[in-house]
């Protein structure tokens, strides 16, 4: 009980900003004695920090109660088909320090070289006693990444490793930060929704477009993961293509299709996964992308829409901005031409987080399922456990 109610304070806190202990206590529904007594405890554990009082009009200066960025650190890695991001977060949710590599498939011997290695380099910067302070790895990958050895590219066995990998035992060998994997495009959804307009909306569908498309849902303000999760995976969705015919979205909407139209004319696909490339090379395999890619998100989130009463969809990626840009433009135009009778049509919202959502996903993942309630930081997401 004391532990959930210490998540819930810390989850105020980082949901409303430095925060004086009587509106956390009016915010969480527990005793201001019980409050005080808990931040007590995080002050002394380094989590949060005391500022300096603020003169009311009334009454005894308020006190605001902030996180300690330095209270908690977290390494996030983005294990993709085309490149792997490395990142060192703080209790902010501020990145300290980022790598990043580009690779033609993933082979696990050097992923797992650019993780060690990496993070040696990237705590080994931090000051000695804030080493102690890495809560876990987080490391979002796509789920099964071993079906897809075809479109990656790779030779026979290569990607098939992955099958049998244990991301435990492998990390292990040199560290003992504890580690875990989840879905690349749910974290994504995570960083959305804990550092960009997620708080703007209840309930919305996402969808990040990289290599393959994916998604996320977040429901009543919480990313819902699902059983297995893998929930608002939204890349096997049936959808149509330009020519009315049924094919899985990813099919259609996914950058693997962009690079098969570059590679058909002879160019270099490998450019579409440089920092800081504008695609201006390819435009009009672009053009012919964005269009077909959006025909095919607006059909397949019509359908999604059906299900759940979406209140929008926020489509961000793995591409220059003015590409992104264009593409929600092209959904939203080609939601409206659809056959919408007996549906609400939702709001088209470009996420805000971009290119290193994924990666920002997967490092904040350990502190939250250290120190916050998981699934959302709103301040309402979850009643407090009274103390006798």
């Amino acid at each position: 009980m004391r532990e959930h109610n210490e998540r819930l304070l810390l989850s105020i806190i980082r949901g409303l900003g430095p925060t004086p202990a009587s509106h956390l206590a009016r915010h969480s529904g527990l005793s201001a004695q019980t409050v005080s007594v808990i931040l007590r405890s995080l002050e002394n554990e380094g989590l949060i920090l005391r500022g300096q009082p603020v003169k009311g009009r009334v009454g005894k200066p308020s006190v605001p109660i902030m996180l300690n960025k330095r209270g908690a650190y977290s390494v996030g890695m983005k294990l993709g088909r085309r490149s792997a991001d490395l990142a060192l977060m703080d209790f902010h949710g501020t990145v300290l320090d980022e790598r990043h590599i580009q690779y033609r498939f993933p082979a696990p011997k050097r992923v797992f070289s650019f993780l060690q290695n990496g993070m040696d380099n990237m705590i080994s910067d931090l000051p000695t006693q804030a080493r102690s302070r890495v809560v876990g790895i987080g490391i979002a990958m796509p789920f099964d990444i071993w079906k897809w050895n075809e479109q990656v590219g790779a030779p026979m066995g290569e990607i098939e490793a992955w099958r049998s990998i244990d991301f435990a035992a492998e990390v292990a060998a040199f560290t003992e930060i504890p580690v875990a994997v989840m879905n690349d495009a749910t974290a994504a959804c995570y960083a959305e929704n804990t550092f960009g307009i997620g708080p703007a909306y209840l309930d919305y569908a996402y969808i990040y477009v990289g290599f393959f498309v994916g998604g996320g849902i977040v429901l009543n303000g919480s990313v819902f993961e699902g059983q297995a999760g893998n929930a608002g995976a939204i890349g096997p969705l049936r959808s149509s293509n330009a020519a009315g015919e049924s094919v899985q979205l990813m099919d259609v909407a996914s950058l693997h299709t962009l690079e098969a139209a570059i590679a058909r004319i002879g160019g270099d696909p490998t450019l579409l996964w440089k920092d800081g490339s504008d695609w201006s090379d390819f435009a009009d395999q672009v053009d012919t992308w964005i269009d077909e890619a959006g025909h095919a998100i607006a059909a397949g989130m019509l359908s999604a829409c059906a299900i759940i009463d979406f209140e929008a969809v926020v489509i961000d990626g793995a591409m220059p901005n003015g590409v992104r840009r264009r593409l929600i433009d092209c959904v939203a135009g080609h939601f409206t031409e659809m056959d919408s009778r007996g549906i609400i049509p939702p709001v088209i919202r470009e996420g805000t987080v971009g290119v290193g959502a994924r990666v920002r996903g997967a490092a904040y993942g350990p502190i939250a399922a250290q120190h916050f309630l998981l699934g959302s930081f709103s301040p309402v997401s979850s009643p407090p456990v009274l103390l006798s």
